[in-house]
């Protein structure tokens, strides 16, 4: 997940950890605290993480 306005991890560098670890991206408007200020995207992507 790249919250979009994270300021403390810039979502350009949240996308190259990301391919990296060849993982799937899934960008959410929000803070570094994305758990705080998006918690049902969170929680969505957890639901579909643990699912698959």
């Amino acid at each position: 997940m790249v919250a979009a306005e994270n300021r403390m991890i810039p979502p350009a560098a949240q996308r190259a950890i990301a391919k990296w670890a060849s993982a799937t991206v899934v960008e959410i408007p929000g803070s570094h605290s994305i758990y705080v200020s998006q918690p049902g995207a969170v929680v969505d992507l957890i639901k579909q993480v643990t699912v698959s």
